[in-house]
């Protein structure tokens, strides 16, 4: 980075700015940016720290720090073919080149872009001239500004577009740093014939939430446990949300299935969303296919009061006993405060997360749930619940320990 002051003159503000998907409801987006703005004042208490989301003004109101839009003025769609090349040729190319001008002008002061997090590397529910572009972009635009970038703990693939491994791997390639939050990632892009050899792997962000803000767990072992029941708005692992929804019905009709077990055994079930703006369809569906069958969703046996913060969905994870989730990181929250988890995964890094924290064998895919099997899975894992919370706030502390590593390296190194 830019050289540290002499002794005695005041200490340089450097400039940090975050890119990612926040401010638009995602809760664990949002658990990784608390994360990293408390580690980055931790280890560079000086820093101006900005960012660049889809959700400035939530952002800025939220955390108190400037925050700008990843894409400034989008064209609105238009349906005539011959009219939206038009449009494309003589009003898009100049906007865009007055957008990069801007983006430019945007990072000229700033000495570290960090690329965190936030799902930005794979294709579920990304265009290749969506984010991928503007990542390739504000990459580009960064080094011209004689800024780093590194990305940070990042997830990566699948990318089944080839623009979208183009613009993927020409961004990494262009980074000061890189770490990937599994290996499946790294593996991914070396199978694309990036090479990430030299690279790191750490865990997830949110692993370095601060301990001391999280909320103390519940223990219900004299009663029926209290399970917690993670929903996702999910169609298919492309993210398409177009007008076939044999998958999401299949999903939601085998979760009915499930939470109609556990209430008739007495169990009470906690709703749990990852999404404040996607995840509500789906909760609302269940209930009415539960309510169908004759459950009443308000007499106590089920819990429904949908989390619109990060600190209200950890408070809800640590009020159960045992988690069935498939959000990321609805599952990595609850395995950081050390509830046994039983995964519905819709991605790669569901089943990857899963594996790192050694409960891989309690882990079924969305788009093909075996309820039988998930039963008995259920039952294992609750006899199994002692020791597996033990061994959680094990792989929870190291975690947090080799991230304190790596942000040690990224930032007293590079602003000494």
């Amino acid at each position: 980075m830019r050289r540290s002051p002499l002794a005695g003159t005041k200490p340089t503000r450097h400039k940090i700015a975050l890119f990612g998907a926040f401010g638009v409801g995602n809760l664990g987006n949002e658990c990784t940016l608390q994360a990293l703005l408390y580690n980055i004042r931790r280890y560079v208490p000086h820093a101006e720290i900005s960012c660049i989301c889809p959700g400035p003004e939530e952002t800025r109101s939220a955390y108190k720090i400037p925050s700008s839009l990843i894409k400034e003025m989008p064209l609105s769609p238009i349906k005539n073919r011959t009219l939206r090349l038009l449009r494309r040729i003589f009003v898009g190319v100049p906007m865009e080149l007055f957008r990069w001008c801007k983006v430019i002008a945007r990072l000229k002061d700033v000495d570290l872009l960090v690329m965190a997090g936030t799902g930005m590397l794979g294709d579920f529910g990304i265009a290749p001239l969506g984010l991928h572009y503007e990542i390739l972009k504000w990459t580009i635009a960064a080094k011209l500004c004689r800024c780093k970038v590194i990305f940070l703990s990042v997830g990566a693939g699948p990318l089944r577009q080839a623009l979208s491994r183009y613009f993927v791997k020409a961004a990494l390639s262009c980074a000061d740093y890189r770490s990937y939050r599994d290996e499946f990632s790294k593996d991914y892009l070396q199978s694309i014939r990036f090479h990430a050899e030299g690279d790191h792997v750490y865990p997830d962000l949110a692993f370095s939430f601060p301990t001391d803000t999280l909320p103390r767990g519940s223990d219900h072992s004299g009663d029926k446990p209290i399970i917690g029941l993670g929903l996702i708005t999910y169609f298919n692992r492309r993210c398409d949300s177009s007008e076939d929804e044999t998958i999401y019905r299949d999903y939601l009709k085998k979760v009915a299935n499930f939470v109609a077990w556990l209430l008739e055994r007495k169990y009470t079930v906690r709703l749990l969303i990852g999404d404040v703006s996607y995840d509500q369809r789906a909760r609302q569906d269940l209930r009415i296919i539960l309510e169908e069958r004759g459950f009443n969703c308000s007499n106590g046996s089920i819990i429904d009061a949908p989390a619109s913060s990060v600190e209200e969905v950890l408070s809800q994870l640590a009020a159960t006993d045992l988690v069935v989730a498939s959000r990321f990181h609805n599952i990595l929250l609850a395995l950081m405060l050390g509830k046994p988890v039983l995964a519905i995964s819709y991605h790669e890094k569901v089943d990857a997360l899963m594996a790192d924290a050694g409960l891989v064998e309690f882990c079924q895919n969305i788009e093909r749930i075996d309820l039988e099997k998930m039963i008995g899975q259920f039952g294992v894992l609750r006899k199994q619940a002692a020791s597996t919370k033990i061994q959680l706030e094990r792989n929870a502390k190291a975690c947090r320990t080799a991230l304190d590593d790596q942000y040690n390296h990224i930032f007293s190194n590079h602003f000494e």
